[in-house]
């Protein structure tokens, strides 16, 4: 038992966390000691680390198979918990697979077959039916965000990736919200619920109206935005199609910003966020698929350029504001005629004509042509900036691994020195190109 707690402890470190909250605590505590467990808790909460924490420890480190299966709605939420996961270095290999980049990728990781697995149920369903690794040693089933993967579009998949594993003896199904009963094809006994969606969490979020004198409601937009300053935010939008319209709109105001929707490809939405989360734009304009399960920095505010279709959407947007310990506040937009629908208790209107200051974008990101694979760490390139870039600490922003590249934030101003100073130098035994990242 004390090694196990010192393990944690070491887990916790790695992880920059101090202590962990009531709802972590409890949860660790039910999945360790039940097989099927119901964790329910609002987002930003810590429900990552609830259930891995407790699913590691479950590992055969002799074991050379597949032990454990997570199984996510969206890409960015596969890539959040495989980062998780190896930050936390447990010693077991990890690996995500998901739909929008090549197979070819996904065979020559897997080729080494990992202890954990996260996916999407499309990418999962094809790697089982091609039978890419054995089914037999997975003990373990995740299903995070479990109401979005268990919808009907999914049902088909989930069932046939279900069925393949006779042995499970674990189960942890996640989310943010109660809105759908599980199916019987999920065999889910008797399940142990922590639910800290009502009664345990307080939440710090405020929500407001911003009255729009036209249904176009851009111009309002525009002015909100002035009021809030340098604030970082989302700006939530229903289809695909009206983030192109805020978009557009915010580049003839030469406002910096991020986009993130289900239309971009995988690589663009990738970077999109890298830079959103590392200071470089202060605003992302993204549809629904922003409202959960992805890796971003604690906001200030969100906003309902357009209201969602359901209570549910509108909980998950506004969960994205007011994390943890932050005050958030949800702005609704409210153009000439519009109804509030039922679910949105009229919130209060908000005087937006006091302009904040809105000084300059500060950072701007990098691009590094090497990554993991190539045994480059974080410290190899801080390194690199701060010898042969010769800039300070302050001047280095957020680094983000990945398996082929490198991101680095820096000071905007410096950025076009940097790259002359760095391109084509060598990093570790590796060549690379260093510019500056357009999309």
């Amino acid at each position: 038992m004390a090694n196990s707690i010192k393990e944690q402890q070491d887990i916790l470190t790695k992880l920059n966390i101090h202590v962990l909250n009531p709802m972590q605590k409890e949860a660790i505590s039910i999945i360790e000691s039940t097989t099927n467990t119901i964790l329910l808790s609002p987002t930003g909460t810590g429900k990552t680390l609830a259930f891995l924490l407790p699913i590691i420890k479950t590992l055969d480190p002799n074991c050379k198979e597949l032990q454990a299966l997570i199984i996510v709605p969206s890409r960015e939420l596969a890539i959040q918990i495989e980062q998780v996961v190896r930050t936390m270095g447990s010693g077991f290999k990890v690996n995500a697979v998901y739909g929008g980049r090549p197979m070819s990728k996904d065979k020559i990781e897997i080729k080494h077959v990992p202890s954990i697995l996260i996916g999407t149920p499309g990418r999962i369903a094809d790697h089982f039916s091609n039978d890419r690794f054995s089914k037999k040693y997975i003990k373990a089933l995740i299903l995070d965000e479990f109401d979005k993967s268990l919808e009907v579009g999914f049902e088909s998949e989930m069932r046939e990736i279900i069925n393949q594993l006779p042995h499970i003896n674990k189960r942890v199904l996640t989310s943010a919200t109660q809105s759908i009963k599980v199916p019987d094809f999920v065999r889910l006994d008797q399940p142990k619920m922590v639910n800290y969606l009502k009664e345990k969490v307080v939440s710090k979020l405020e929500v407001k109206t911003v009255l729009s004198s036209s249904k176009n409601k851009l111009t309002t937009l525009l002015n909100l935005l002035e009021y809030l300053g340098n604030q970082n935010g989302i700006i939530f939008c229903n289809l695909r199609s009206s983030v192109d319209k805020v978009s557009r709109f915010l580049d003839k105001n030469k406002l910096n910003y991020s986009c993130f929707s289900g239309g971009m490809e995988q690589k663009d939405r990738e970077r999109s966020l890298i830079k959103f989360r590392n200071g470089t734009n202060s605003i992302l304009i993204a549809t629904d698929l922003a409202s959960r399960g992805l890796d971003i920095p604690e906001l200030k505010f969100i906003i309902h350029f357009e209201l969602p279709r359901s209570e549910e959407e509108f909980v998950h947007r506004n969960g994205r504001a007011a994390r943890v310990v932050s005050k958030g506040t949800a702005y609704v937009l409210r153009g000439e005629n519009e109804d509030f629908p039922e679910y949105v208790k009229k919130p209060k209107v908000v005087n937006i004509s006091k302009k904040a200051l809105r000084k300059p974008q500060f950072w701007e990101t990098l691009f590094i042509s090497g990554g993991r694979k190539d045994k480059i760490s974080k410290g190899d390139i801080a390194g690199l900036f701060f010898k042969q870039g010769n800039i300070t600490k302050d001047q280095l922003g957020i680094i983000e691994l990945k398996q082929d590249c490198a991101f680095v934030a820096v000071p905007k101003t410096i950025a076009v020195v940097l790259v002359e100073k760095l391109n084509n130098t060598r990093l570790k035994k590796k060549k690379v190109r260093v510019t500056t990242l357009i999309s």
